[in-house]
């Protein structure tokens, strides 16, 4: 039994790459270009040359493989198993309490230490 798996060839990286940079160029250019056009407007067209640009880098070996890495990080957060807000609480008073007595702690030894000194030196 033979299994074969085709590589996807990415051809023109390096063109794809370079109208990515001039999407963003021209969106950050024509931002300030553009200036006097209501901010609604100017936001719409950086978001559409955004997704443009986008797009264009996922084809690209580079954009495909961040894009797989994102796809992966996706899966691995649906499988954590989030504190409900109970155990939150909880843990944030722990937190909480177990720093106060550390304060305590380190100010009683802070002044026996200033204690000790101040009796040295005189």
């Amino acid at each position: 039994m033979t299994t074969s798996t085709e590589e996807k060839v990415y051809r023109l990286d390096a063109l794809k790459w370079a109208i990515v940079v001039a999407l963003v160029a021209a969106a950050v250019i024509g931002n300030s270009a553009f200036a006097a056009q209501p901010v609604l407007y100017r936001a719409l067209v950086i978001i559409v040359m955004a997704a443009i640009a986008l797009f264009v880098a996922i084809n690209t070996a580079k954009g495909s493989s961040v894009a797989d890495v994102i796809r992966g990080s996706v899966v691995e957060l649906r499988k954590v198993v989030w504190p409900t807000r109970q155990e939150t609480n909880q843990t944030t008073i722990i937190v909480v309490i177990a720093v106060f007595i550390t304060s305590i702690i380190l100010w009683c030894l802070d002044s026996l230490f200033g204690f000790v000194a101040s009796s040295i030196i005189g």
